[in-house]
């Protein structure tokens, strides 16, 4: 099976690159398309999956993951599962049984960072100053309700370890971070819906 990915950034696509191996296993294929930023990502949206819709292969599969950031997530997931409809590409809403779905839509809530958050081993392991407990504080207990926003508290939590002194670089963190992922592992519940979704579409 061959699976397209379409992402908000390069940071995420830096991630998925790591992570979709791990959970699919090496015989599927796959390439993350990167867009410059949600805005963008969801305005060519319904032209691109029009697009696929012309002319998906039976063995291939998209995957559209979207970060929440302040947008209620029912609206969110509606809206993207509209434009899979308007496209006439099945979701598992509609497709009846797994081996017809064509199109998974998933959120990251609140932004792609909660899912490293979900594995404090990961994020020490690229970045060993991090503090070995920083997880059984209250702020970071549930990786999917990180106050202030997750971007910026994994930016605060290196500078203060001593990395990333003039701001953090997302590509470079996603990359180094999910090196060390175990998906089975992940406390994010956000990432574990991702996981299991990605698991139950190329099947065991």
């Amino acid at each position: 099976m061959h699976i397209e990915f379409l992402v908000e950034e390069p940071s995420a696509e830096a991630a998925l690159n790591n992570i979709v191996p791990r959970v699919a296993g090496p015989e599927h294929s796959f390439r993350v398309h990167a867009h410059q930023g949600k805005r963008d990502l969801l305005k060519g949206l319904p032209g691109r999956l029009r697009g696929y819709a012309r002319w998906l292969p039976e063995k291939w599969r998209i995957v559209v993951l979207v970060d929440k950031d302040r947008k209620e997530c029912r609206q969110l997931k509606g809206d993207l599962e509209q434009m899979a409809r308007s496209a006439g590409l099945l979701t598992p809403t509609v497709a009846g049984s797994p081996s017809r779905v064509q199109v998974i839509n998933r959120i990251a809530i609140e932004e792609l960072e909660a899912w490293f958050f979900g594995d404090p081993d990961a994020i020490r392991a690229a970045y060993p100053r991090v503090s070995g407990t920083f997880e059984r504080r209250s702020r970071y207990r549930d990786p999917d309700a990180v106050k202030g926003g997750t971007w910026e508290a994994l930016e605060q939590m290196l500078q203060c370890a001593g990395y990333f002194r003039g701001g953090l670089a997302k590509i470079e963190a996603a990359t180094a971070i999910s090196e060390h992922m175990d998906p089975n592992r992940n406390r994010s519940g956000s990432f574990c819906a991702f996981r299991d979704a990605l698991t139950g579409l190329v099947g065991p």
